[in-house]
């Protein structure tokens, strides 16, 4: 059985993409633990303005750091930021990330090599910079953020599916790897949610999605909880759950069509 949580009052959560959607849930979650926090993401002040709702409401420290993830050496340059401050990471929350939706030959190259510059470079920076600390001193969370659409092909988001194909398979890896030196990585597989995912991807959800819809405060409350029982992975949602498990039994050619039709079929 998963260990019960332990107490994080008064240490560091550092939480990406924390200006909208799942990483303003994540935020105000932790903060609600009573965790200092170190926001990250490019829109300063709309950060500032999260930050000192979380200051008043829950009477927590909020450090803002604005910064472009997706450009080369970003996790390092966070970490040095964290270590100048003398702030000592207990909770990384990789959150920041997006997803393109269309053909993959016709998205510009450039947006397609930024997105797995963030989903899958920066991610993989970052846990690594945070984690060696983690290590070294036998304590740490590690919160990942996959997709549904990672355990399967998925045409229109080719790219997308396949980056968080490897969030999910990295994180796993990981949690066995970092076990025994007391840090646990936890994967969380959201679904379609009510975010501004759809619109920065430039997708109609379908009445499909739309039944299938999550609020991203559940969604976040989900991942958090797993994060610090130590799970490995958690999938948002019992339908989520149920089409991750008919996977199992369905041809990959017969998933892959399946997933076409439930994204709108030919755009």
């Amino acid at each position: 059985m998963p260990r019960a949580p332990a107490s994080i009052a008064g240490k560091w959560a550092l939480v990406t993409g924390a200006s909208s959607g799942f990483g303003v849930e994540f935020a105000t979650l932790l903060a609600e633990r009573r965790m200092n926090l170190v926001l990250v993401a490019r829109r300063t002040d709309v950060l500032e303005q999260l930050a000192q709702r979380l200051r008043s409401a829950h009477e927590v420290r909020v450090i803002v750091e604005g910064l472009d993830l997706s450009s080369a050496g970003s996790g390092t340059e966070l970490k040095q930021r964290a270590d100048a401050q003398g702030i000592v990471v207990e909770a990384l929350v990789n959150n920041a990330g997006y997803g393109l939706y269309g053909d993959f030959v016709e998205q510009p190259l450039s947006n397609t090599r930024n997105m797995l510059e963030l989903n899958i470079v920066a991610m993989t920076e970052l846990t690594r910079v945070f984690a060696a600390d983690m290590v070294a001193r036998g304590s740490g969370y590690i919160l990942l953020i996959a997709s549904l659409l990672g355990f399967q092909a998925v045409p229109g988001y080719a790219a997308y599916a396949a980056s968080k194909a490897y969030v999910l398979n990295f994180g796993e890896a990981l949690h066995e790897e970092l076990k025994p030196h007391g840090v646990s990585v936890t994967v969380l597989a959201p679904g379609a949610s009510a975010t501004a995912f759809a619109d920065v991807a430039s997708q109609r959800y379908t009445r499909i999605l739309r039944l299938l819809m999550m609020q991203p405060r559940s969604v976040a409350a989900i991942g958090i909880d797993a994060m610090l029982r130590r799970r490995v992975t958690v999938l948002a949602g019992v339908r989520n759950k149920m089409i991750t498990l008919s996977n199992r039994f369905t041809p990959r050619r017969a998933q892959a069509l399946i997933m076409k039709r439930v994204f709108g079929g030919n755009r």
